[in-house]
Formats: C-alpha cells, sequence, structure tokens
C-alpha cells in the first residue's frame, strides 16, 4: 500500500478579526494538505472588532474569542503581531512566500452624511466613539464634549444602539463592563441627558436587532420616549409585514409600542426614538448646535422593498453632538486591487479579481472588506468557509503560484527590526489586563496605548519562565 503524505501549502491570512480565525478554522480541517497558516496583524493585540468593536456591556459576545485561541494554539499556527501590511510586511513579500494570501482585514472607517455642518466641531463618526470608548489604540487621544446635553445618533443599525446605550448608561452600569479607564472617567461626568436615535426608515425598516432594542428599557438612568405616532405602522408597512411575516420586524414593532405605551418615569436621561427623517444639515458657527431634519415617507420600489422618500415638512433638534453611524467603509491596501466606491476588494467568491476582471492568482478575501459591512459575527463563519473552499480548489488544481523565496516571513520580520507580538506574547498581556481588572473588580482593564502594551509585553518576556533544560 502506498502512504501519500498531505501535501504542503503555506497561507498568510492578513487581519485577526472574525473572518480571519474563522478562515484559518477552515483551512485546519483541509485534511489533504499540511498547511502552515500565517496570521499577520497591525496591533499587538488580535481578535478585531470583538475586542475593539463589540459593546463592553455585552461580554457574552467576547467569548467567542475562546473558539479563536483554540484556532491559534493548533500546531501550524502563527500570529505575527505588530505588523504593518505595506510597511512591516508587503504584497510583495507575501507573494514570495506564501501559496496564498487571504485578506481579512474589515471596514476601517465610517460613510459619510455629505451634509452641510457635518465637519463642525461636535460632529463625529460611530466609528471614533466605539474606538475611544473600546481602547483602540487608534482613538484614545480622541476627546468628546460630553458637557453638551443633547446629542443625536444618526441611524438604526446595532452600532447606533450601542453608541446611544452607553451614552444613557450609569456609572455603575460601565464599571462593571470593560469598558476604557478614559472613556469611564469622562461618561461618569457627562452632561447629557438626551439622546436622539435618528432613522431615516420606519420602524419595520430598522436594521437593529431587538435584544439591542429591548436593552434600552433597562437602563437605570434612562426613560425611551418613542416619538408621537412612531409606533403606528404607516400603510405599505402593514402590508408588507403581513405579507412576509417578518419575525424579526414583528417583534421590533411589538416592543416599539410597549415603550410608546408607557409613561417617563422621570429618570435623568432620555432616549428618544425617531424614525421616517433624514439629516439635511447640522447647524452651528463654531460648533454643532441643532440638527435640522427632514420627515420622510415610504414608497414602494421596483423590487417590492419599501425606501424612504424626502418630504417638504422639516423640523430642527438642538444639539450639542452628534454621532453618524450609517455603515462601515473598507480602506485599500498597498498593492491589493480596491473599489473605492463600494469599499471593497473587487472579488468573485472570494477570489480577488483586478481591473480587468481577472482573478489574481493566489489572492482571497473573507469579512467586510469582501462583501461590505453587513451582518454579525457569525456571518463570518460561512462567509470565510466559502472563501477557503475556492482556494483548496484552487490548490487542487495546481493554480496556485509557487513561492520563489526559502526566506522566511519571520527571518524577514527580524531583520527589518520589528518587534514581532506572538500569541504567546499577547497570552501573556491578555492575563495582565485580566488581573488589572481583578485587581479593581472589574473583568478587564485594557491597555490601550501601543506603547505601554510593548513595554508591558517586554516585561513579560523577561520574567517568563524558562523553557530550556
Amino acid at each position: 500500500m502506498t502512504l501519500t503524505l498531505p501535501r504542503a501549502l503555506r497561507v498568510a491570512i492578513i487581519g485577526s478579526g472574525p473572518s480571519a480565525f474563522y478562515a484559518a478554522e477552515h483551512l485546519q480541517k483541509a485534511a489533504a494538505w499540511d498547511i502552515q497558516i500565517d496570521m499577520f496583524e497591525r496591533l499587538p493585540t488580535p481578535y478585531g472588532l470583538v475586542r475593539g468593536g463589540v459593546a463592553p456591556d455585552h461580554p457574552k459576545i467576547k467569548t467567542v474569542a475562546k473558539v479563536y485561541e483554540k484556532i491559534a494554539l493548533k500546531p501550524g499556527f502563527r500570529f505575527f503581531g505588530n505588523v504593518e501590511f505595506g510597511s512591516g510586511i508587503t504584497h510583495a513579500d507575501l507573494s514570495a512566500r506564501y501559496h496564498a494570501v487571504i485578506y481579512a482585514v474589515g471596514a476601517q472607517t465610517d460613510r459619510r452624511l455629505g451634509i452641510p455642518g457635518e465637519d463642525l466641531p461636535g460632529s463625529h463618526a460611530a466609528t471614533e466613539f466605539v474606538g475611544w470608548y473600546n481602547a483602540h489604540p487608534d482613538y484614545r487621544h480622541l476627546t468628546f464634549d460630553l458637557t453638551q446635553t443633547a446629542a443625536a445618533v444618526i441611524g438604526n443599525g446595532n452600532v447606533a444602539m450601542d453608541v446611544a446605550r452607553i451614552l444613557a448608561s450609569s456609572r455603575a452600569e460601565l464599571a462593571a463592563t470593560d469598558i476604557a479607564d478614559h472613556a469611564l472617567d469622562a461618561l461618569a461626568v457627562s452632561r447629557v441627558t438626551d439622546i436622539y436615535i435618528l432613522g431615516r426608515r420606519g420602524i419595520a425598516q430598522a436594521a437593529f436587532t431587538n435584544p439591542e432594542l429591548k436593552e434600552l428599557g433597562v437602563l437605570t438612568d434612562a426613560d425611551v420616549i418613542v416619538q408621537p405616532g412612531a409606533d403606528v405602522l404607516d400603510p405599505l408597512s402593514a402590508d408588507l409585514l403581513a405579507r412576509t411575516a417578518d419575525r424579526d420586524a414583528i417583534k421590533n414593532v411589538t416592543t416599539l409600542a410597549s415603550y410608546a405605551a408607557q409613561s417617563p418615569q422621570g429618570k435623568p436621561k432620555r432616549l428618544h426614538l425617531h424614525f421616517l427623517v433624514s439629516p439635511v444639515r447640522l447647524i452651528g458657527t463654531d460648533r454643532v448646535e441643532a440638527i435640522e431634519l427632514a420627515q420622510n415617507e415610504l414608497i414602494a420600489a421596483e423590487d417590492g422593498s419599501l425606501r424612504p422618500r424626502t418630504t417638504d415638512r422639516a423640523i430642527t433638534i438642538p444639539i450639542g453632538l452628534v454621532f453618524r453611524s450609517i455603515g462601515y467603509h473598507g480602506v485599500a491596501l498597498s498593492g491589493v486591487p480596491f473599489d473605492a466606491r463600494g469599499g471593497v476588494i473587487p472579488n468573485i467568491e472570494g477570489r480577488v479579481i483586478g481591473a480587468d476582471g481577472i482573478p489574481h492568482p493566489g489572492e482571497y478575501v473573507v469579512g467586510w472588506i469582501k462583501r461590505g459591512p453587513s451582518g454579525i459575527i457569525g456571518t463570518n463563519k460561512p462567509d470565510s468557509q466559502a472563501t477557503v473552499e475556492r482556494l483548496l480548489a484552487d490548490a487542487d488544481a495546481g493554480m496556485l503560484p509557487m513561492p520563489t523565496s526559502v526566506d522566511d516571513a519571520a527571518d524577514l520580520l527580524a531583520r527589518g527590526g520589528c518587534d514581532v507580538v506572538t500569541f504567546a506574547d499577547w497570552q501573556a498581556l491578555d492575563a495582565l489586563e485580566l488581573a488589572r481588572g481583578a485587581a479593581v473588580g472589574r473583568p478587564r482593564v485594557k491597555y490601550a496605548s501601543i506603547d505601554v502594551m510593548m513595554a508591558a509585553i517586554a516585561d513579560a518576556r523577561l520574567h517568563a519562565p524558562r523553557t530550556d533544560s
């Protein structure tokens, strides 16, 4: 009997969020191949939005990191943290050393409103606020004028709900989470009392999930106030809901109706839910002072969906802070094709394509940078699996390029003076953050500065037990 050995395959993954780890997991299950997986991350910390995007008061969602840790600890997997794509390691470096490269960098910036006044002080992207309160190193230096009493959150997705909920939470509620220390201190003295959540469509079309909507109703310090009439479905929405029996939309409509039926309890903060409004302009001289909103009506589109259309009716709400949360947008990578309008890497079923529509051999894409910012964490698993299936099919067909360099990426990075963070380094940093939290009765106290992270890692390396005999 002839023994067939697994064939060797080297794969680089750029990014370390959910889509990256799900791609690695599926590669590890390919029994016909002996696969070496190298994951590159520009930050010293892995897990992408699980660490830097999930709201601090949603700890159960973050437990998915335990799954990713198991993937990282399997043989044949290496983590290269603190390595910037394009400078620390380039497209050419990867092409010379790997059979395939998977881009899993997510959507790193936000979509703009495109209205007058958007750049006034006091107007922010929700991504900035989320990164700030989650101790993301890119946003730790930001400040938000929390002396203002009224804020608007533009958008009806889960991120918009997270932003509104964090603004409305009490210090005690926030202190029970792993929110960044600087954010906890600033929000503890916040004077924001009224938060307006503004959606351009109706409640039946809202993108947030029902659990997110229900969470507003259990906040210690905030009443939920529904815009008069918002709980009454327009005829088109009522008809569509009757025909489709959309369970998620029905739950949202039911929850909103329960809020509308409640009388305010006189809590110190108020969450105002407005639907069928679109921002027209931000008003102010030296900073945001108010927001002008056009009232919308729903019309039926050719595909059967309901779309908002602005009317000539408008309202103005005095506010001093605005957070736009209308979607994420991808950022181009050096040497990699990019669709600037869509904010994605152009691809066909996960295979990266050039301007001519022809696939780039050995280059693949997963997650939000593949399909746009849609879905929840779990949505990335089948998406990544589908891309990896294309990669393995190409490998079986002999369509992957052969590496031209025998030089290992680790040696290349060492010669370049890059202080690579290994997964063991991350585990040491993780343990330090947990210990810092335990010392003050919190689940975790995060490091927010890369310099401080690297200093802590360096110290942990010095005191790590020796493994040699």
